[in-house]
């Protein structure tokens, strides 16, 4: 029996194998057959075809007959379909239930403390790192607001702040809850004020025209974009991230008086 390989790449949608996807559907074309006879059918090895069928009896795609010689019965693609969302949705139960186990786990203290010594151990030069793409830079700015403790710093264009807000307001808001102070810089203009006058409720925003665009958390992390926004897709944006308090405090220090000099968004 020939099979499209469109059709088989499909069929792994259910979770199978090349092999097993080939030897279940050769199986639901006869209902009962032997191991030796799907091999044929299937085009699969038959020195393997024994460990498919047990792989598949296992996940609930068939039922061993017993008898000489041994049989397989194959089970309805609509029960199939039930128990496989059955299984994923039983196994991502397990899986959140560890995460949460592990949240407030003496494991997580202690990978946290060797985290937290390893890294005063590194040079600043080495906690360095460059990101292609917007969805990865901000999924970074993201890490770095949920776990400011002190203060973050945000500038950035019209278009950008549009963006960050809708991808970043909500660690913006659960930060200012944690008593972080947040300030943004960004063009007010009539395409931005919708959003800024959302963010007015957890950070303190002026009006800035100039284009730069980064984030500093804590005046020692910094994520600086490289390109102008307008100017590049958003797949080729490239960003750079480091750690160091030099940096960041010679930044903040220009940045707080350019800070001085802005219009206020009331």
């Amino acid at each position: 029996m020939l099979i499209q390989k469109e059709f088989l790449k499909k069929i792994k949608d259910f979770g199978l194998n090349s092999y097993e996807a080939k030897i279940w559907t050769a199986l639901l074309s006869r209902g009962v057959s032997t191991a030796g006879e799907l091999s044929d059918i299937a085009n699969v090895p038959r020195s393997r075809s024994y460990d498919v069928l047990e792989s598949l009896e296992k996940k609930g795609f068939v039922v061993m007959k017993i008898g000489k010689p041994i049989k397989y019965i194959a089970i309805p693609p609509q029960e199939v379909l039930s128990r496989v969302k059955k299984k994923i949705q039983e196994d991502s139960n397990y899986q959140m239930k560890m995460l949460d186990e592990l949240k407030s786990s003496d494991i997580l203290q202690e990978l946290n403390t060797l985290h937290t010594e390893g890294v005063s151990l590194v040079e600043p030069t080495d906690i360095t790192a460059s990101f292609r793409g917007r969805d990865r830079l901000y999924s970074h700015i993201e890490l770095m607001i949920k776990e400011a403790e002190t203060s973050i710093i945000i500038m950035t264009t019209e278009d950008g702040i549009i963006r960050k807000l809708d991808a970043l307001s909500r660690v913006l808001e659960k930060a200012h809850t944690r008593g972080v102070k947040i300030m943004i810089a960004a063009p007010v203009t009539d395409k931005t004020k919708v959003v800024l006058n959302k963010a007015k409720k957890y950070a303190e925003i002026k009006d800035c025209q100039t284009k730069g665009r980064f984030c500093i958390v804590d005046e020692k992390e910094i994520t600086f974009m490289l390109l102008n926004d307008n100017e590049v897709h958003s797949s080729y944006d490239v960003g750079v991230w480091v750690n160091t308090s030099f940096f960041s405090q010679t930044l903040i220090e220009l940045f707080n008086l350019a800070w001085k000099t802005m219009k206020v968004f009331a």
